[in-house]
């Protein structure tokens, strides 16, 4: 495989009280070497571990064009550009419908491997002050997604992604979602999902919660906030 795809941003944050809340979805730009390790970029922090961050969600990748979608759908006042999603690398070129659970990318000197779509949260529609923007976000799956890191190593934003492995059952992101959050209960997608070995722990659990009991979990406490 030879793909290589150019990042347009690489960025970290620290814990702070924004927005209303505490959070580090506020980052700055990279612009020199930067270390990353299997939890994440030397530096940036996560204000919940229970739902970010950790060695399955070690970086966050949002599409660049997605931006636009947003400025055109809200029309606000708000300067829709990265990195306001929280992302740790913004890029043009590749989304939810190319990039699939378990692709491998060398970054530099380390290795990535992408473990499941973002789960959008109630914290972005206060970060962007637009209500339910979380539940509209994962209604189109424009998701962005997370990553492990399988070597870690010095990275850059002048190192491209180079795609490098891809699995023998390939499920895109945006099918991982159209699955996932779509059509949650489908026996098919479930057991698709359930094959996807490179698919996050929590998320394979999820699915095989819902193969056992024929029910979803509740998302209403990470979407809106409130049970």
């Amino acid at each position: 495989m030879s793909q290589q795809y150019k990042l347009s941003g690489v960025y970290t944050g620290k814990v702070a009280e924004r927005f209303g809340m505490t959070t580090a979805i506020d980052k700055s730009p990279i612009t020199g070497k930067i270390y990353l390790s299997e939890t994440g970029l030397e530096g940036d922090e996560c204000a919940e571990m229970k739902f970010h961050g950790g060695v399955e969600r070690a970086l966050h990748q949002y599409p660049a064009e997605h931006y636009q979608y947003w400025a055109s759908k809200y029309r606000s006042e708000h300067t829709w550009q990265a990195p306001g999603m929280g992302e740790n690398i913004s890029t043009l070129g590749m989304s939810e419908a190319d990039v699939c659970i378990g692709d491998r990318y060398q970054w530099g000197e380390a290795i990535i491997e992408v473990s499941q779509p973002r789960s959008p949260c109630m914290k972005l529609s206060q970060r962007w002050g637009v209500e339910n923007f979380s539940v509209d976000m994962q209604d189109v799956s424009r998701c962005g997604w997370l990553y492990r890191v399988i070597q870690p190593g010095v990275v850059s934003v002048d190192a491209p992604l180079v795609l490098i492995e891809r699995v023998a059952n390939p499920l895109s992101i945006l099918a991982v979602c159209e699955r996932y959050f779509g059509d949650p209960l489908n026996p098919e997608g479930l057991e698709q999902l359930k094959s996807q070995e490179r698919l996050s722990k929590s998320w394979r659990d999820k699915v095989l919660q819902r193969i056992a009991t024929g029910e979803v979990e509740n998302w209403n406490f990470r979407l809106l906030g409130h049970a």
